[in-house]
């Protein structure tokens, strides 16, 4: 019986890769309705702090 290998472990996401998604996720905006603004913010602020996370845990 064979025991599987675990693959490499997971590459950590580039932080300048995840700032460019969130702002990307903006784009739309004008077009949406107004009382989805503040979703579409918040995520994209969580989408930042994830990114400089990141940024910060790479640079050690």
């Amino acid at each position: 019986m064979t025991v599987p290998m675990p693959g490499p472990p997971p590459r950590p996401a580039d932080p300048q890769e995840l700032v460019s998604r969130a702002m990307a996720s903006l784009d739309d905006l004008r077009d949406r309705p107004l009382a989805e603004h503040v979703e579409a913010f918040e995520r994209v602020h969580t989408a930042l702090g994830d990114a400089l996370a990141a940024g910060s845990s790479g640079a050690a």
